[in-house]
């Protein structure tokens, strides 16, 4: 009778299959790419996407731009038009809603919970970013930066995915707020606010800096709200 040899690896000693490692592909790392690049704000929503300008610029195959697009499209980043080319989205005020829910869900836990010297200095940094890019009188650079504040916050649960789900949702809320930022002051309101959390996070306030950043997060749902409904308002960060 045959033997079942099925996962009898010795002792110390791992599988082949055991030993292989996820490696993101170079599509993948294409979508990382693109997804950042909407998360700077330097693709802006109604953008035409073109194959052979990206593989050129990455230096990749259109193939694989190919490939890129179609994640993005599965999370709605970008649209493809037949016979017309591939956009980046625009998004809605139905979008908003979901998008502060998973906001809620991770920042404010992430916050809650705290971080290291180092993570918690990640954030400062991007509070001081804000305030240099505010005395530059350059809100594009202060959209940046508060970007860089939310990812910070979120990368203090030292989760790979929760990262992952957080650079998705950076891309999406750029897009959002290329349609309120025609205020040309639109991030330096928000430059207390980012103060405020930073500081009860670098004095141990965790529960503090939470609710703060709750509070922040459910005006600024509002405001988008009010913005993407065309009532004129700019106010959300």
């Amino acid at each position: 009778m045959a033997t079942d040899r099925t996962d009898r690896t010795a002792p110390g000693r791992l599988s082949a299959s055991r030993l292989r490692v996820v490696v993101p592909s170079v599509a993948e790392r294409v979508a990382d790419e693109l997804r950042l690049q909407l998360a700077e704000g330097a693709l802006v929503p109604g953008a035409r996407l073109t194959e052979s300008t990206i593989a050129e610029d990455l230096g990749v195959s259109r193939n694989t731009v190919r490939e890129a697009f179609a994640e993005l499209a599965s999370e709605r980043l970008v649209v493809r038009h037949p016979n017309r080319g591939v956009f980046v989205a625009s998004l809605g005020a139905e979008d908003i809603h979901d998008v502060y829910t998973v906001r809620r869900a991770i920042e404010v836990s992430a916050l809650r919970a705290g971080g290291s010297p180092e993570d918690v200095a990640a954030v400062r940094a991007a509070v001081e970013e804000g305030k240099r890019a505010a005395a530059a009188g350059d809100d594009e650079a202060g959209g940046t930066a508060n970007q860089h504040f939310h990812g910070a916050i979120v990368a203090m649960a030292k989760s790979q995915r929760l990262n992952t789900i957080m650079a998705q949702v950076l891309a999406e809320m750029r897009l959002f707020f290329h349609k309120a930022t025609a205020d040309a002051l639109f991030y330096q309101r928000y430059l207390p606010d980012n103060e405020a959390i930073c500081e009860a996070l670098e004095a141990g306030q965790l529960d503090r800096a939470a609710d703060l950043l709750l509070a922040y997060l459910d005006r600024s749902e509002d405001n988008l709200t009010e913005v993407h409904g065309d009532d004129g308002g700019a106010d959300a960060g």
